[in-house]
């Protein structure tokens, strides 16, 4: 007799448990508020328990879950954001797109130094051994003599013009392609004009 009334409380405990907390397939999208993009790799969890998943890179996630859970949303550089599940789910499933705010921390500032003072860093600075070939590459470099070739040696005039030209030139050969001076017909008769002429003839010589 005892047997069979602990089974029957059993069964209604178990029956009222199951009414009260009804599996929820929990579904969803979690996204910035500022901008309203996806948060990849978002901790979804419920409170208090080591049930949960993680968002994809998309920001989707979907898990099994109770009705009246409270799922903790938790992401680096964002707020924490507690979620109820609502209970008397009709069909078992709940969808919901979760926004959750920036979370700016100001931390102090840190100054890192190779050496544990200053005054063994003014030691090893005013100690330290270049070499000839490095101090000679740079004192090279800095030689007002060579500073217009290490530069380059255009003004900078002139190279802003031969920029412009190249820039002019793409644009009106654009969508086409562009002209061959060897195959222009105009192109060969002034030459055969100007070597009939004798304009290439060397005037030293005469």
């Amino acid at each position: 007799m005892k047997k069979l009334i602990i089974l029957v409380i059993a069964i209604f405990a178990f029956s009222y448990a199951k009414s009260q907390n009804n599996l929820v397939q929990f579904s969803g999208v979690v996204v910035s508020a500022d901008s309203l993009y996806p948060i990849p790799f978002t901790s979804i969890m419920v409170h208090n328990s080591a049930r949960g998943t993680v968002s994809d890179y998309y920001g989707f996630f979907t898990f099994v879950a109770y009705e009246k859970d409270t799922i903790v949303f938790s992401a680096i550089g964002y707020r924490k954001v507690k979620f109820i599940i609502p209970d008397s789910l009709e069909d078992g499933r709940y969808s919901l797109i979760q926004v959750l705010k920036r979370d700016t921390i100001a931390l102090p500032t840190i100054d890192i130094y190779p050496w544990p003072t200053r005054e063994q860093f003014k030691t090893s600075f005013l100690n330290l051994d270049l070499p000839d070939n490095d101090l000679t590459r740079a004192q090279r470099n800095i030689d007002p003599a060579n500073l217009p070739k290490n530069a380059g040696g255009a003004d900078p005039y002139m190279s802003y013009k031969y920029s412009m030209a190249q820039q002019q030139s793409r644009l009106y050969y654009a969508g086409q392609a562009q002209q061959i001076s060897l195959l222009n017909p105009l192109a060969w008769a002034k030459f055969v004009d100007a070597w009939r002429s004798g304009a290439f003839k060397n005037k030293d010589k005469n």
